[in-house]
């Protein structure tokens, strides 16, 4: 039994939110045959899922490449915009000349320029002393949809920590986001599917900011 497996793309599967624009693609042949391994692949990206065939991608086809190199291959297709879902395989012969075909995987790009990002800081006026203790803002915005939403991102960031709920369910599971960074020079964000945490008609975003590396007592 052989297949292709472990699509990757910049270490994660399916991913969304990446920010370089020759994003790398990686995966695995997996095998019970003893000696076997990859001697050609062919990287297909498209559109849609439709599009994933030889002569049918319209964004990428490598076309058939000699080599046995499975890791951190670059798309080499058409430049790549902001927000820009990308779905990709790869065909891949193994050493008997048998040609073996991936499932479809995808990426989803970043927001790759600062003019993509239209939102403004939100802050407060009051100004304490260093390292006041001041309780953890809540925040909170209601607003309506007309219908249910067929595809919503969240991009989200602080000066410090955040947590973020909609409608009452708490979009993610991990902590301490955005991360640390020197936050003089720079503010790491985080991008979220929530299309299935809205629906038509009201909807409540909550978010949740703690001090975090930027303002509290670090050491």
């Amino acid at each position: 039994m052989c297949a292709v497996t472990g699509l990757l793309c910049e270490y994660r599967e399916n991913p969304l939110g990446i920010d370089v624009r020759q994003p790398r693609l990686s995966w695995r042949l997996l095998s019970e045959e003893p000696g076997a391994r990859q001697t050609a692949y062919q990287l297909l990206a498209a559109s849609s899922p439709a599009g994933l065939a030889p002569a049918q991608a319209d964004l990428w086809d490598s076309g058939r490449v000699e080599s046995d190199q499975s890791l951190h291959v670059p798309y080499a297709g058409p430049e790549l915009a902001s927000r820009q879902r990308v779905y990709w395989r790869v065909l891949v012969w193994d050493e008997t000349g048998q040609c073996l075909e991936s499932e479809p995987a995808w990426f989803e790009m970043g927001l790759l320029s600062p003019a993509d990002w239209q939102a403004d800081w939100i802050g407060s006026s009051f100004r304490g002393g260093a390292y006041s203790n001041l309780p953890a803002p809540y925040m909170r915005r209601a607003f309506a949809l007309p219908e249910q939403a067929r595809s919503a991102r969240l991009y989200v960031t602080a000066l410090g920590l955040y947590e973020c709920s909609i409608n009452g369910h708490t979009i993610w599971e991990d902590v301490f986001n955005p991360g640390w960074t020197d936050y003089t020079k720079r503010v790491q964000y985080n991008v979220y599917d929530v299309t299935k945490l809205l629906k038509s008609g009201d909807n409540v975003l909550g978010v949740i900011l703690g001090d975090g590396w930027a303002v509290g007592r670090v050491g």
